[in-house]
């Protein structure tokens, strides 16, 4: 279980601070535990220490780097049922779910260690006329500067991972600033990261509250922000950044396309779309929102799939057999319930699901539901999935691209033709192929286009961000 209260990380130090924040058990309402509150005067803090530490972090060689990543991964794995619970109990996640982020949490981490010690650069070759003769050219990356984190509330243990792993291999300080609904397990990684031996003020982990909060966006020294969470709030943060750079991983409403030929797989895709759609309560930016299916086998995968839907058990995400807990909170039930009554208003039909009780969310399959409506077009972000047909794939393709998002698509085929046109074609940061767009391994790169945001995530990805080219030139003398 949780302990009673936890501080907050200033400098790498804890901080036991006049002001906490209530973390609500999301399937009981209970309040579960509490956790330290920064202010601005804090948070101010934390970047000056930031800044500070950037000739010592500079100076920490890589094979330092390594070890403290590599004790991060030796220490989660010790505290793995610790780490499950607290997502379990602050984000309502089913316990195999909380297991899971657990596992990729220490994923990032052992590819962040690797990567440490593989920050290359290269030989330029600058002599391509006369006047450039005996000038040599040499490439290396050296570490950006302190950045700024803001993780969300849906995977917060590896999405705040994905920005802390990456920010120690490379170098560079960092304040994070997780999720107010979901802070205990960025508040469990400061707890391991204080006790090794990174230079003081290497980093700094401070729940706060969004109002009280803009320096981790205006504050100039930054030299990076980076931001996971809604579209709205991302782009607004990005328009007050300023010259820092800044890397965003918004939110989708991706789309599965079911090809002609899957008629002797339609157990498995409906394994993998049922997983993909309601996995979490759907509250992820690559959860299955739309799926496309061809029209010779529409009928048949529409009755398998209301049956898996159905099959699906809801309740309480401690209960092994649990596949759909708690959405985050009740308003975020409300809004999504509302855009359902919309959608079947105007035509839409309930196949499977529907149920709505407080945060709890039924899982929910619907069908003719039209383009234009706000569970179409927008993130539905919970446990609902709209089915539809086609006749041609090509057409499909146009459908999945006639979208705010672009973050990524899954395509079922045994088609290579119709792979590559889906790779060619869709306007998506990353196609999956025979399988759901759910799927990311964690080293691989991350990130979208269109309202789904800018830059890429992924370790080696995440790194290349938070570091700079620097060039030196070398004349050869006579």
């Amino acid at each position: 279980m949780l302990k009673p209260t936890y501080p907050y990380y200033l400098a790498n130090e804890a901080v036991a601070a006049n002001t906490d924040l209530e973390v609500t058990d999301k399937y009981s309402g209970e309040v579960a535990t509490r956790v330290a509150l920064a202010d601005a005067k804090a948070i101010d803090q934390a970047i000056a220490a930031a800044e500070a530490a950037m000739p010592a972090m500079r100076a920490f060689p890589p094979f330092r780097r390594q070890a403290v990543i590599d004790h991060c991964v030796a220490r989660f794995r010790e505290r793995f049922d610790e780490l499950a619970m607290a997502l379990c109990i602050e984000a309502g996640k089913p316990i195999n779910d909380s297991r899971g982020e657990a596992t990729r949490l220490i994923d990032t981490f052992r590819v962040a260690a690797e990567e440490s010690v593989r920050i290359d650069g290269e030989i330029v070759n600058l002599e391509i006329s006369a006047r450039a003769k005996g000038y040599h050219g040499y490439v290396k990356r050296v570490p950006i500067g302190p950045c700024s984190f803001i993780s969300p509330f849906n995977f917060p243990l590896n999405l705040a991972a994905h920005k802390v792993a990456p920010a120690l291999a490379a170098g560079v300080p960092f304040v994070l600033k997780p999720a107010s609904r979901t802070p205990v397990g960025a508040l469990i990684i400061g707890e391991v990261l204080a006790e090794t031996d990174l230079p003081k003020g290497a980093f700094s982990i401070l729940p706060a509250h969004r109002d009280g909060a803009d320096l981790f966006t205006t504050d100039e020294r930054f030299k990076l922000l980076s931001f996971t969470g809604s579209p709205a709030v991302g782009w607004d943060l990005k328009k007050k950044a300023g010259k820092k750079k800044v890397v965003l991983e918004l939110g989708g409403n991706a789309a599965a396309v079911v090809d002609a030929d899957q008629g002797a797989k339609l157990d498995y895709v409906v394994d993998r779309l049922a997983f993909g759609a309601y996995y979490q309560s759907g509250q992820s930016c690559i959860g299955v929102q739309r799926i496309l299916v061809h029209a010779s086998i529409y009928d048949a995968l529409r009755e398998k799939l209301i049956a898996k839907v159905k099959s699906l058990k809801m309740g309480d995400p401690k209960d092994e057999k649990t596949f759909v807990g708690p959405m985050i909170s009740e308003s975020e039930a409300k809004r999504l319930a509302l855009w359902m009554e919309r959608a079947v208003q105007a035509g839409a039909k309930i196949v499977a699901g529907g149920k709505v009780d407080g945060a709890m969310f039924e899982a929910t399959l619907l069908e003719n539901v039209g383009r234009d409506t706000d569970l179409y077009r927008r993130e539905a972000f919970g446990p609902v999935a709209i089915l539809e047909r086609f006749d041609d794939f090509g057409r499909a393709l146009d459908i999945v691209n006639d979208s705010d998002f672009g973050l990524q698509a899954g395509v079922f085929t045994d088609s290579l033709a119709n792979a590559h046109r889906a790779w060619d074609g869709l306007e998506v940061g990353g196609v999956v192929i025979n399988d759901i767009p759910s799927f990311r391994v964690d080293n691989m790169p991350y990130g979208g286009v269109k309202d789904s945001g800018l830059g890429r995530e992924g370790v080696r990805y995440a790194i290349e961000d938070m570091t700079e080219l620097r060039l030196m030139v070398m004349r050869e003398t006579w």
